[in-house]
């Protein structure tokens, strides 16, 4: 699992058929979908404001210029969600920072979930006060969207060492999804992937198993999660699975060293490893098309 482009364009890699392939993303291979029923999505992940450390110096501009490249892009989004750890020590200051910083994508609107930096000492009190309105649980919920049925999930606050989503959770699933007819594009967020990415750093969910089986009747299932701070794709069947890359520090692919700790990247090379993803879907066409882009 290890990939040596690791400063030039973002890269992907998929599994599948017990392989692994990799290819350079922005590279022209994916056209985004156009046209008025289409739904445009951005995602951001694990900003981590509150951080000091040699692998990211200045956090804060980073996640300025990461609000600055999703508003620059030629599609204005329906939305941005934020897949998780928008701060680094769950501080109040540290979520009012990302709130306001936040105001400034121009979106119709702006989701999140939690990472567990945002629910350190806690389990995400803090951060439900700030971005828990309309949720439910520990801060999941789900919403409809030009066709397309979205759920944002918690796998990141009650850890052993994998993710975890709970029984309550778990049944807020069967039941969200129940009345739903199987043509029905489904998007699923949530911070620490809900496949088995790398199960010895706790890339995983232990109980994720149970949640998809209850999407896997739907003909589309995306699911973009954070936390791993690097870009991955995996296909099961009708559900595909995008870890995307970070705006603050990259992290070591699985596998490289004892323990997922800030890797610091030679001068100038930083930006090209953090980015933000774009996901249009157009009604009728199928799977999303997902587009990820660097900060350089």
């Amino acid at each position: 699992m290890r990939h040596s482009a690791w400063f030039g364009s973002a890269v992907v890699l998929t599994v599948g058929g017990g392989e692994i392939v990799s290819h350079l993303v922005g590279s022209g291979h994916q056209q985004m979908a156009t046209g008025p029923g289409t739904l445009s999505i951005v995602q951001l992940s694990d900003s981590h404001l509150g951080f000091r450390g040699a692998a990211n110096t200045d956090v804060t501009g980073s996640f300025s210029r990461a609000i600055e490249r999703v508003n620059s892009l030629d599609r204005r989004p329906d939305f941005v969600m934020h897949t998780g750890d928008l701060t680094h020590l769950a501080t109040p200051a540290q979520f009012d920072q990302v709130k306001q910083m936040m105001t400034g994508l121009l979106t119709g609107q702006v989701h999140t979930v939690p990472g567990e930096h945002d629910a350190i000492d806690d389990a995400g009190q803090k951060y439900r006060s700030a971005f828990g309105a309309g949720s439910r649980g520990d801060g999941w919920y789900s919403f409809d969207a030009k066709g397309v049925h979205v759920i944002a999930l918690v796998n990141s606050l009650n850890l052993k060492k994998l993710g975890h989503l709970g029984a309550d959770q778990l049944e807020f699933v069967r039941k969200d999804v129940a009345g739903l007819s199987g043509d029905t594009p489904i998007v699923v967020f949530s911070h620490i992937p809900l496949f088995a990415m790398y199960p010895a750093w706790g890339w995983g969910t232990d109980d994720a198993v149970l949640a998809l089986s209850y999407l896997r009747r739907f003909a589309s299932v995306t699911c973009l999660n954070g936390h791993v701070h690097q870009l991955f794709t995996k296909t099961e069947g009708h559900v595909t699975f995008h870890s995307a890359t970070t705006t603050a520090y990259p992290l070591p692919h699985p596998g490289d060293g004892p323990a997922p700790a800030p890797v610091t990247l030679p001068a100038g090379r930083l930006r090209q490893a953090l980015g933000i993803r774009d996901v249009t879907y157009q009604r009728g066409s199928g799977s999303p098309v997902v587009r990820d882009h660097d900060l350089a």
